[in-house]
């Protein structure tokens, strides 16, 4: 989902109601993907502790406002249909909670489009490996024939973490020299790019 910049507005807003220091948005950006505690640690690290609630708080109420305005990246639906179609398991691991995950996928018609999910409320958040460990024994799967696919480190280090592949999408919350970092087997810059390799290699 092209949704980093209406999450780094929302922790900034939500910052900004409890009289906060506002995090910039690179500090923002880097904890998309964190189980929202976590990210609300991250993003303000100097803070008393007992602000993160009230941060998490906030940050639901601004994102609930806007989250149906979300899109996918162009190319996405019909990437994931194409993979579905070759007969490829799809599943997602996310720092979002199961409510916000299932409205996501409700408000974009894709309930139905994955065969497993794993929220950040239902186990460890990334980039602990525990996701993609259970998504992969749910659907009796392999590890070594799994691929992370991510556009933060927290992604990546997950999928290190796990002894699974990883692919780096650049078009998204981290830079690119973050993602290199953690040699990815592949890079995107675009959707289209990254639809063409799975196409090929996966």
């Amino acid at each position: 989902m092209d949704s980093t910049a209406t999450i780094v507005k929302c922790i900034q807003a939500a910052a900004k109601d409890i009289g906060l220091p506002v995090p910039t948005d690179q500090a923002a950006a880097y904890v998309i993907g964190l189980g929202l505690m976590d990210a609300m640690q991250a993003a303000l690290p100097g803070v008393d502790p007992k602000y993160y609630p009230r941060m998490v708080e906030r940050y639901r109420y601004h994102f609930l406002a806007q989250d149906q305005e979300l899109s996918l990246f162009p190319g996405t639906r019909e990437m994931l249909q194409d993979l579905a179609q070759q007969g490829y398991f799809l599943a997602v691991a996310t720092g979002k909670n199961r409510v916000g995950l299932n409205r996501a996928l409700d408000g974009l018609k894709m309930l139905s489009v994955f065969d497993a999910t794993r929220c950040a409320d239902e186990t460890f958040s990334k980039p602990h490996p525990a996701m993609l460990q259970e998504l992969t024994r749910e659907l009796g799967q392999d590890l070594k024939r799994t691929v992370m696919i991510g556009d933060t480190t927290h992604d990546l280090q997950m999928a290190i973490n796990a002894g699974a592949a990883g692919i780096a999408v650049e078009y998204g919350a981290h830079g690119v020299e973050e993602l290199h970092a953690l040699n990815p087997v592949y890079a995107a810059k675009s959707t289209a790019e990254l639809h063409a390799w799975l196409t090929q290699n996966a």
